[in-house]
């Protein structure tokens, strides 16, 4: 899911996002409820006609905003008062402010409150963080079922516990025992060295239903949604392909190419000779290279285009090798490629 924070994947069109075989874009309620504020967009139909996006889209809570990027904050168990870091105004967001807010949106999937806590922390502060997620999503589930309609989105549960593996399976176990429509692993991808992510990641996996959506969230380069996927996840998200796009590089079939070294400067081929996007159809690295080297916008916006496509390709290359039978062949081959 290509991140779309404020309504918008970066410097890229909805059009172009189909293009490029996006199904569905992720926003974010922290940013929404703050600019333009959800009253807003549901005066303008819902967030779908107001970004002009007619696929599903999920909305992450701003759990990981209140607590990385709100310039004061106290989390007590009835929620969150933190103020803004765009102006410092004092907010207050409850479980269920959580959920009324995405409904307004419109969101397709809805994601409940959490408390996301750095790396490292202690294990004493995890286990009552654990508990107070668990409060939470237990308040955001029965508040969704107050509100929802008859055409309602789905509520996902998301899976805390740091890095200590028996308090990731306390908050899994809690959460399947409520009953979600999926399950998503947060608190990944948070500084923490990248062996230990998976070994928390494949600890937790083992404990959500196989028959319903495990999506971990902010995850990540392509060897990493490559390994992920192998140990059973099946949605992602992150902002890199976008974000590295608009600081000038690119992924592709032989590894990441920074577009702005002098190596390109005379080279007429594509990004990638194996990708068919339009940026590699239509444009040479010399000329992107000129883009980025004159502070062009267009140029942002090609490789940002070509690393989306880039990384749908991937997903739809692996459902294809998952489906023959053929994964790990395509795991191997894939992760010989350093990203």
């Amino acid at each position: 899911m290509p991140v779309g924070t404020g309504g918008t994947v970066k410097t890229l069109t909805p059009e172009e996002l189909k293009e490029c075989g996006v199904e569905v874009v992720l926003s974010n309620t922290y940013h929404l409820h703050l600019r333009p504020g959800e009253d807003i967009i549901e005066g303008c139909d819902g967030l779908h006609k107001f970004m002009h996006w007619d696929g599903p889209i999920l909305t992450d809570s701003g759990g990981y905003q209140i607590f990385s990027m709100a310039l004061l904050r106290k989390i007590t168990d009835e929620g969150v008062l933190f103020r803004s870091h765009i102006d410092g105004s004092e907010h207050f967001l409850s479980p269920e402010d959580v959920i009324r807010i995405q409904h307004k949106l419109g969101s397709d999937i809805i994601m409940p409150l959490d408390e996301c806590v750095h790396y490292p922390c202690e294990r004493d502060y995890v286990e009552r963080s654990v508990e107070l997620t668990s409060r939470w999503a237990e308040r955001a589930k029965t508040e969704f079922r107050r509100i929802a309609k008859d055409k309602s989105p789905l509520l996902f549960g998301i899976v805390q516990g740091s890095t200590y593996l028996d308090l990731r399976e306390v908050s899994a176990k809690h959460l399947i025992d409520m009953g979600f429509d999926g399950y998503a692993v947060g608190g990944l991808s948070v500084r923490e060295p990248r062996d230990l992510m998976f070994e928390v990641l494949a600890h937790t996996v083992q404990f959500l239903p196989r028959h319903k959506p495990r999506y971990l969230m902010g995850v990540g380069k392509p060897a990493d949604i490559v390994e992920a996927v192998s140990l059973g996840v099946d949605m992602f998200d992150c902002v890199v392909p976008t974000r590295y796009g608009r600081n000038g590089t690119a992924f592709t079939s032989s590894g990441k190419l920074v577009i702005r070294n002098s190596a390109h400067a005379k080279d007429t081929g594509p990004i990638d000779e194996n990708c068919s996007c339009l940026t590699c159809l239509n444009y040479t690295r010399a000329y992107i290279r000129h883009l980025f080297n004159t502070d062009e916008i267009l140029g942002l916006r090609l490789i940002s285009y070509h690393n989306i496509y880039f990384y749908e390709k991937l997903m739809k290359d692996i459902r294809e090798a998952i489906i023959e039978g053929d994964f790990e062949r395509f795991k191997k081959e894939k992760l010989e490629v350093i990203y």
